[in-house]
């Protein structure tokens, strides 16, 4: 099993924790990268779809995940969930993504959150997590093809904006990722800095195909610290500073009004 950095196991470690509360269901991930919120979610017994811009992303998770798809628990889709027209049979009761509403402009994450509220069930919610701390950003966004970093309070006024509720809201991974961001941004600055040549649409697809050795993979041996019970102290503490504006990540739930689902 790949070595996960400690931000990605401090953030599915917080999003295993709020999946405890619900039950298994149907779901539709946006930008599932390499896997990570899909095999926790077919893990507890969820099923459904993914979604995303780049074809060998998705030929990739067809490879790992090939057993639930032959079971019929899961499919990938090569295609732009901003232009899904799902059905009544089409709703399901999860809506997730990770690291993908940054990428869009403003109209685009509008359209985001109006396709999202037509995909769920009445009763369905959506999960995202997103870039925080505008005071933070970096290179990385640059790379990644950011348009936005959030703020709590920037994502309350988003889905006010919607016609949301905000369910809950939580600042992730601070203070570990905050003390690492130097070595972060060294190591993407000096393996990644070819990519501001791109377009950002193409900086956008390869956000989720990334290798930066010591940032996102790690030798096999540091899975001895790179762990979830090693990280089990560092989750506590992220849990503490919750609230804190200087976190790197921002996890939220939310809920759409009937006008939206219907409308």
């Amino acid at each position: 099993m790949a070595v996960l950095p400690p931000g990605t196991l401090l953030q599915l470690m917080y999003l295993e924790e709020r999946l405890r509360q619900l039950p298994p269901g149907r779901f539709v991930e946006v930008g599932p990268g390499s896997g990570e919120i899909t095999r926790v979610l077919l893990e507890r017994g969820w099923q459904g779809r993914s979604y995303d811009l780049e074809g060998r992303t998705i030929t990739a998770l067809r490879e790992r995940f090939g057993e639930q798809i032959a079971e019929r628990r899961f499919d990938a889709l090569n295609e732009d969930f901003l232009a899904a027209q799902p059905g009544p049979a089409d709703q399901v009761d999860l809506v997730i993504s990770c690291m993908v509403m940054e990428h869009m402009d403003d109209d685009a994450e509008s359209r985001f959150m109006r396709v999202a509220g037509r995909v769920l069930k009445p009763s369905g919610l959506m999960i995202g997590l997103v870039p925080g701390s505008p005071a933070h950003w970096g290179i990385e966004d640059d790379i990644a093809g950011h348009c936005r970093r959030y703020t709590q309070a920037s994502v309350r006024t988003l889905a006010l904006a919607n016609r949301w509720s905000l369910m809950h809201i939580a600042g992730l991974t601070f203070p570990l990722s905050n003390a690492l961001l130097p070595v972060s941004n060294f190591l993407v600055r000096r393996s990644e800095s070819a990519k501001l040549g791109m377009s950002a649409l193409e900086r956008t697809k390869e956000s989720g195909r990334r290798t930066v050795k010591f940032k996102t993979h790690f030798p096999s041996m540091l899975g001895l610290v790179l762990n979830r019970v090693t990280m089990t102290p560092v989750h506590l503490v992220q849990k503490l500073f919750s609230k804190s504006e200087k976190a790197l990540v921002i996890y939220f739930e939310a809920k759409p009004s009937a006008e939206i689902k219907h409308g």
